[in-house]
């Protein structure tokens, strides 16, 4: 769908097909970069392994570049019940070739052939475009999920590129961090604009000021242990990415330190390799609300990952999230609002 005024595309409806790394959290971070990115009403719809949502098409590039839990995303050309496709008569795609290719998600539509679909809409398409399967103009993609989504292609997100900022390749790590699209998709869950602060008072190797640092952020970084703030620097200087502050603190004294934060994104120490300095992890955990409430913006949120579910009355909890690692490990990712 494209709404338009005197000739000029203001709205379109786009497909996110997302990555189904997890129930929630991808549709939320879908949610979140648009609102991050635009501060007009959208409409906004999910469903199992998608999200639908009509918006600006000016902030699509933006939206492309920062989101980590979505696959692919583009122009969304309808949806469609299995047992009626007729609507596929009503289809059409910009001038050039295409190809057209489908994806069930999970155990969807087990009985529904999915070639036979893509050859059914192939043809109508090719009425008034040509075919070409390898290297088409355009990749016109088949979702089968709660009904048959048609959407092309328009961003195929690269995931691969979280994978050169993963623990083992930094040249200082700790086997215990959040892998790059789930520190990404933190940051995009606090809805914090580009070019807006990001403050990660318990930084380690840095994971997450990478991460915002990449994507635009001004990032500032602290920990109470100087190897951390080191290596965080060491890290940030090898992939040629700038902190704007940073230094050695007490989770308790960062709001005399640090000016005032848009979003507060952090992977706070737990387990027993982590250094506390002979605190309890959970205390650490408890006091350090306050100040992050303190570093903030009115109205900025703070994601937090625990291993735990934190239950606070210092500030709003937006959402909980929890991400089952392995048998004795779970993260719980909050986000709260000041």
């Amino acid at each position: 769908m494209i709404l338009s005024y005197n000739g000029v595309v203001m709205i379109k409806r786009y497909f996110f097909e997302l990555s189904g790394e997890h129930p929630m959290m991808p549709a939320a971070e879908a949610y979140a970069c648009i609102k991050a990115s635009t501060d007009d009403a959208f409409e906004f719809t999910s469903g199992p392994g998608y999200s639908i949502a009509e918006f600006d098409d000016s902030i699509f590039n933006d939206i492309a570049e920062r989101i980590a839990l979505t696959q692919k995303l583009g122009t969304h050309l309808g949806s469609f019940d299995v047992h009626n496709t007729s609507g596929f008569d009503d289809i059409t795609i910009p001038g050039g070739t295409f190809a057209v290719r489908a994806r069930k998600f999970e155990t969807m539509m087990r009985d529904v052939d999915s070639q036979d679909i893509v050859r059914k809409l192939g043809k109508i398409i090719s009425r008034n475009n040509d075919v070409s399967l390898k290297h088409p103009d355009m990749e016109v993609r088949v979702f089968l999920s709660d009904r048959i989504h048609v959407f092309i292609c328009d961003a195929d997100i690269d995931r691969s590129s979280f994978e050169k900022r993963k623990v083992a390749e930094r040249p200082f790590f700790s086997p215990i961090s959040l892998h790059p699209k789930f520190a990404r998709a933190s940051i995009n869950l606090t809805c914090v604009k580009k070019g807006g602060t990001v403050l990660d008072p318990f930084c380690g190797t840095g994971g997450i000021v990478m991460e915002a640092a990449s994507m635009g952020m001004r990032v500032i970084a602290s920990d109470l242990d100087e190897r951390m703030v080191t290596g965080c620097m060491e890290n940030m200087d090898h992939y040629g990415l700038k902190l704007h502050d940073s230094a050695v603190l007490d989770i308790g004294d960062i709001e005399n330190r640090f000016e005032e934060a848009d979003a507060v994104v952090t992977d706070p120490p737990y387990g027993r390799s982590t250094n506390t300095a002979g605190e309890d992890a959970r205390n650490i955990h408890g006091r350090a609300v306050g100040p992050m409430r303190g570093c903030l913006k009115k109205g900025g949120r703070a994601a937090v990952v625990l291993p735990y579910e934190l239950h606070t009355d210092v500030m709003a909890t937006e959402n909980i999230f929890v991400q089952r690692v392995h048998g004795s490990l779970s993260r719980h990712y909050h986000i709260f609002r000041k």
